[in-house]
Order: structure tokens, then C-alpha cells, then sequence
């Protein structure tokens, strides 16, 4: 008996030492650099083409019927993004008038039902569309229920006829990763190796697919939920085109391995919004921002669909593009004003300031999403961006727009129209007209001239090692010169900034004068 259980002892540690063995012989080793690379790597592959790589989950989710209130929330956010499109009417008159060369794909995500009512137009939209690769067409869910039990719900989008599409992204290079938000991340790339645009998906490592995934365990559903968000912000870049609204040029729907139809966007390219940068730029730069973000309020509060608030009204939603601040990202605008039965209701808190809107006979609270708007604006803008080094002259009519607007005493067109005043007093040189005209010294013209080096620092400057400001003409240049103390001349060139004003170069001196065919110097006659 004894011999018998150490046999089988031995047997159990034989077995033991040989498995260990094998481990040692046959497993490849770990390399934690090497793991992250491939990380790295596959994160952007899988975030461009839409593939979630591992971020929980898997495809086997979809052959199951997705959580009730999964695919309820589903249902409301393909509710929202149908809202915001054009009424059936007008987009069938779009489709003959236009191409529409990626719906078919678009229809990929439109309910049964809906789809197969439209299976006839979309195929004869399809066969008239320009070449391109193709594509598979709506595939009939496998399983029983509402469309919503399953993360394959389809969806019918009508967007008009855009530049770029899944060839383009095909010839991708250059791809940097921006940044991300609550759902997507933001890549930069080149396309066709001579377009910088920005290229959107979901963020598979986001706070939204992650927190979704954890609650409900279906990455595919989560999926669609998140992608509902980009294909509602894609509808209202077309939808609402106004100049301070970022660009659509086109977007992919690719089909992955473990995810079907993953969706990137492609957009204008835009350098993100830094208010510290911001608080060191020129006066007229940061009131040319500000003036673009009241003519983006205005068209918002009349806009083809009503008035739209933006809800996540931060700066990082913003970008600059040619020195004109854009809105890029629209999917939490809204068209719905708040209802009310009376003024109670209509409460707006902010991190500062309450404030009570009256409720108007029609049950709604009274240009909310409008008042919404121009406080965020001068609560992030206004307060910081307007007053500060602005002209002498203007600064009692700046003064006057931050201070209505914190205290919401005016709408938007009335701060549209002070604006402009401002504008036009700035352009014109009108408000140059109190100030005092005559040079206390006498100036030296040398036309064609320049002056190399001798330069000083000034604050604002267009250059950070030089002291370059914009002037209405050479009097005001000449009262530039006179306030500082280092400036002995100056340098008039023929470049001008967005309001038509002239750039100047003021010098510490004039020893050093040569010959420029585009440019006059003036040098300061010392007696």
C-alpha cells in the first residue's frame, strides 16, 4: 500500500517537473516593449477602420438580442439623428439632383422595416453613382424581435454628395493622434498625399464604449450607440453650413472582424484652441475670434432648424482655421427648447451665475438655447478675449458688450450688432478721431527702405522676437513709435491683416538701413 502512494507521488511530480519544462522550452518569452508597440499600433489601425481590438467584449454579441435598455437608448439616439434630417420630401428631390456616392453604406444602419421600403430608390440612386470600390449591401438580420433588441439595427441617413470616402482613407499617411473626448478620438492624416484633413471615429478606449461595455456587456451595441453620436454630428455639418462650422468632406464605413460598419468622418483640419496662446496674440486677432463666434451664435439662433444650442459648450470644441474659430463638434447640439408651465421652469444655472427665463404662451422657455449660448460665450470668451489691450477709445463699447452679455440683458442680434459697430469703428480709423494726431517729433521718409536687425520686443506682437503691430495709417504708426521708448523708426511693409490694417516694424534704431523695393522707413529726426 505504502509503495503503491509513492508511485503515485512520483508519478504527480514527473508530471509536474515535465509540464514546467515544456513551458520553459516551447513558451516564447515576454517583452514588455515589444507588447506595447504592437499596442500602439494596432489602437490607431483599429480606431481608423473602426476594429475595437480588445477593448472587451466580443463579435459573438451579435448573434444575441442586445439589453432592453441598450436597445432603448439606441432607439432614441437613431430617433435624434433622423430629427435633424432633411424632411423625406426634400431628400428624395436631393437624390435626383445629386450623387449620393456613400448612402448605400449609410443604409447599412437603417431599420428593417424602414429600409426595405426604400431597397428600390437606393439601388436606382446606386447604379447612377460615380465608380467606385464596392460595397455590400443591407444584410438581412439573423435574428427574431424589434430591430432595437439587436446591434445591427440599420439606419438611413440623407446626406448630399461629399468629396472623399473609403478610396481616400485607403491612401492615408502622416497620421497623428489629436486628441479624444467622452466618444471619439481625432486623428490628423494626409490623404491622396496632398490633403491634411481630420479623421473621427469612436474612441474604443473611451470613457463612453468602456462605462457602456462594463454595464451591459455587448461591445457591438455600445458600439452603435457611440457611432449614432458622429452620424447625428455628420448630418448637421451638412445641414448647417455657415462659415464658423467645420467642413465635411466625406467619411468610411468599413466592416471589421469583430464590428460591422465602423464609421470614420472626415473633416476640415483645424489647429485646437489654446486659451493661454490666445491670451498672447494681438488684440485684433482675439477680437477677429470673438466676432466669428457672435456670427456662429447668430446663425445658430436662426438656423434652418430652429435654434440650436450647443450643450457641451467648452473651448476644446472649437478649433482655428485660417485665424476664423470654427465649431467642430456638434453631437450634443440640440434643437429642443425647454418646455415650461411658467417662468419657474425656465432655470439656467451656471458655475457663477442663475438665471430665470420667462415661459411663453406657447409652453417653451424663451430663447434659452439662444441665452445659453452668449453666456458660455462670455464666460469662456468675452471676459477674457475682448477688453484686454484693446484700443483706449474702444474699450468703454467693449466694456458694455462683456457686461450685457454676463448679465444676459441682451439676445444675440443686439451683440451682433454692437460688434459690428466695433468693427466698423476699427476698420475705418474712426477711432483714431479723439486721440491726439500730431507727432511730438519729426519723422525721416525713406521710401524703398528697410531696416536689418535693430529690433525690440513689444507686447502684442505678430512676431515673438520682434515688435511688428498692425496701424490704421503712418499718423497712428508715428503715436506707436512716440508711446514706446525704445523706438527710433520705423518700417512700413504691404502686408495687411484681416481688417485691412497695415503691418509695421518699429526699430530701436537706424544704423543699419537697406534696400527694399516693398517697404518705407521712417526714421525719428532727433534734434
Amino acid at each position: 500500500m505504502k509503495r503503491r502512494k509513492l508511485a503515485v507521488a512520483a508519478g504527480f511530480c514527473m508530471s509536474f517537473l515535465l509540464g514546467t519544462l515544456l513551458n520553459v522550452l516551447f513558451i516564447p518569452a515576454f517583452d514588455p516593449q515589444q507588447q506595447q508597440q504592437q499596442q500602439l499600433s494596432a489602437g490607431v489601425t483599429h480606431s481608423l477602420a473602426g476594429s475595437p481590438g480588445e477593448a472587451g467584449g466580443s463579435s459573438s454579441s451579435s448573434s444575441r438580442p442586445l439589453p432592453e435598455d441598450l436597445a432603448r437608448q439606441i432607439r432614441e439616439r437613431y430617433e435624434e439623428v433622423l430629427r435633424y434630417q432633411p424632411p423625406r420630401e426634400a431628400a428624395a428631390a436631393g437624390a435626383r439632383l445629386a450623387v449620393r456616392p456613400l448612402e448605400r453604406r449609410l443604409m447599412d444602419l437603417a431599420p428593417q422595416r424602414l429600409s426595405s421600403s426604400l431597397s428600390s430608390s437606393s439601388t436606382e440612386r446606386s447604379s447612377s453613382s460615380r465608380s467606385r470600390p464596392k460595397l455590400p449591401g443591407p444584410r438581412a438580420p439573423s435574428w427574431g424581435g424589434a430591430p432595437w433588441d439587436h446591434p445591427r439595427a440599420q439606419l438611413e441617413l440623407s446626406l448630399g454628395p461629399l468629396a472623399l470616402g473609403c478610396r481616400d482613407i485607403g491612401n492615408v499617411s502622416n497620421v497623428h493622434y489629436l486628441g479624444s473626448g467622452y466618444t471619439k478620438a481625432v486623428y490628423r492624416a494626409v490623404l491622396n498625399r496632398s490633403l491634411a484633413v481630420a479623421l473621427k471615429s469612436v474612441d474604443f478606449g473611451g470613457h463612453d464604449i468602456d462605462n457602456c461595455v462594463k454595464l451591459y456587456g455587448s461591445l457591438e451595441g455600445c458600439y452603435r450607440l457611440a457611432s449614432y453620436k458622429i452620424a447625428k454630428e455628420m448630418v448637421l455639418l451638412q445641414r448647417l453650413r455657415h462659415p464658423n462650422i467645420l467642413q465635411l468632406h466625406g467619411y468610411c464605413y468599413q466592416d471589421s472582424n469583430d464590428i460591422a460598419d465602423t464609421l470614420t468622418a472626415i473633416t476640415e483640419l483645424g489647429s485646437p484652441l489654446e486659451m493661454i496662446q490666445l491670451l498672447q496674440i494681438s488684440w485684433e486677432d482675439r477680437f477677429r475670434i470673438c466676432f466669428s463666434l457672435v456670427q456662429l451664435l447668430h446663425y445658430l439662433a436662426h438656423s434652418p432648424l430652429g435654434s440650436v444650442t450647443l450643450l457641451d459648450f467648452r473651448p476644446r470644441q472649437f478649433v482655428i482655421v485660417d485665424g476664423e474659430l470654427k465649431v467642430t463638434d456638434l453631437d450634443d447640439a440640440s434643437i429642443e427648447e425647454a418646455s415650461c408651465t411658467s417662468s419657474r421652469d425656465c432655470f439656467m444655472e451656471f458655475p457663477a451665475r442663475n438665471f430665470s427665463l420667462p415661459c411663453s404662451l406657447e409652453g417653451k422657455c424663451q430663447s434659452m438655447n439662444e441665452k445659453r449660448n452668449l453666456y458660455n460665450a462670455y464666460r469662456f470668451f468675452f471676459t477674457y478675449l475682448l477688453p484686454h489691450s484693446a484700443p483706449s477709445s474702444l474699450r468703454p463699447l467693449l466694456d458694455a458688450i462683456v457686461n450685457a452679455t454676463g448679465e444676459l440683458q441682451w439676445g444675440i442680434d443686439e451683440t451682433a450688432a454692437q460688434l459690428e459697430r466695433v468693427l466698423h469703428l476699427y476698420k475705418s480709423g474712426m477711432y483714431l478721431q479723439n486721440s491726439t494726431r500730431t507727432p511730438r517729433s519729426d519723422y525721416r521718409k525713406v521710401p524703398e527702405a528697410t531696416i536689418v536687425n535693430e529690433n525690440y520686443r513689444c507686447w502684442p506682437s505678430y512676431h515673438h522676437k520682434e515688435c511688428l503691430l498692425s496701424v490704421f495709417d503712418v499718423s497712428e504708426a508715428m503715436e506707436v513709435c512716440e508711446s514706446h521708448s525704445q523706438c527710433k523708426a520705423f518700417v512700413l511693409t504691404n502686408q495687411t491683416t484681416w481688417t485691412g490694417r497695415q503691418l509695421v516694424y518699429f526699430k530701436m534704431g537706424s544704423t543699419s538701413i537697406a534696400s527694399d523695393h516693398e517697404k518705407t522707413t521712417y526714421v525719428k529726426v532727433i534734434n
